[in-house]
């Protein structure tokens, strides 16, 4: 594939934001004059305050796009970003999604490969009055440790995203990660936005989307509850891939229908339908999973009455 990167480290690689792989990989110096022309061009005739907003350079050769601010708005809104969280952002640039979240009143690290660009926003989050808040380092992505982190930003090309997929899921769950115009391998979104955004550059349209992950806890294998106000002992076996459940439930010594599920971190929620004593039920059970432990309450309704139980299930071995 033309462009096609021989490593996967970011020392080694001035990874850039936007859809443009970087023009010193081999097999693109056939095309590199035209596409320098092209871009020269482009930029030509754009005004002196979007160039500013949307454009920088690493080593001459090697353009990146950075986020347009409206979308920086919208990635930590999807985050739900606020004081006490610690936001760590993947190739942070200029610094304005950490400085965004400072004002915010979260902590915040930027790491990026390119020690003029972490100068930068340095400078930034000085000038904007919370450099107290957000910090930035030089360093390898692949090498940074995002345990501490509640929320995770990036804005990297999809390759990179899918090689950092491992660490992400070993994050506490609960963790949220937001990624501008760039999924994580095959893990589905648990939301997506899709907005125009006039200062971006790069791309068709102006077209920028937005995603939010959370990393999801371990709802795998057998549970057993005791709802004893309702079907007495119930069973719950789990099979899950990312956030995405399979459930089979009983009680009663009955199978009943699970309509619907969402595991959103570490929320879970089942709605589940059947026949429990000698009436069909509609069963909300929502709780919270802690290593092998779900505790919650569940609400019943037969259409004319509602009742509300406390619930606990915990992991069969």
């Amino acid at each position: 594939m033309l462009g096609a990167p021989d490593t996967n480290r970011t020392c080694d690689l001035p990874l850039r934001r936007g859809l443009l792989y970087p023009l010193s990989y081999r097999g693109a110096s056939r095309d590199f004059t035209f596409l320098r022309i092209l871009l020269y061009l482009l930029l030509a005739f754009a005004s002196p305050a979007a160039f500013a907003q949307a454009w920088a350079w690493d080593d001459g050769t090697v353009p990146f796009v950075v986020t347009p601010n409206e979308i920086v708005e919208r990635m930590l809104r999807m985050a739900e970003v606020k004081a006490g969280d610690r936001l760590i952002d993947l190739g942070s640039g200029d610094g304005r999604i950490v400085i965004e979240a400072a004002k915010r009143g979260a902590k915040g690290l930027g790491v990026d490969i390119d020690p003029a660009l972490v100068r930068l926003a340095t400078e930034n989050a000085k000038a904007a009055g919370v450099s107290s808040l957000a910090r930035f380092e030089a360093r390898d992505i692949f090498e940074t440790d995002l345990s501490g982190a509640s929320v995770v930003a990036f804005y990297l090309l999809p390759e990179v995203n899918a090689k950092l997929l491992p660490r992400l899921l070993a994050l506490k769950p609960g963790t949220r990660i937001v990624s501008h115009d760039g999924g994580i391998g095959d893990w589905p979104a648990d939301e997506r936005l899709e907005m125009r955004a006039p200062e971006k550059a790069v791309g068709v349209g102006g077209v920028s989307r937005v995603e939010l992950w959370i990393v999801p806890a371990d709802a795998r294998g057998r549970w057993a509850a005791e709802v004893p106000q309702h079907g007495g002992r119930w069973r719950f076996d789990i099979a899950q891939r990312f956030q995405e459940l399979d459930i089979q439930v009983g009680a009663e010594g009955r199978d009943l229908l699970v309509r619907t599920s969402r595991l959103r971190g570490t929320e879970v929620k089942m709605l589940v339908t059947g026949i429990v004593g000698t009436r069909a039920w509609n069963h909300l059970f929502e709780g919270h999973i802690e290593g092998g432990r779900m505790t919650g309450r569940l609400r019943i309704s037969d259409g004319n009455q509602t009742r509300t139980y406390p619930w606990t299930a915990t992991r069969v071995p």
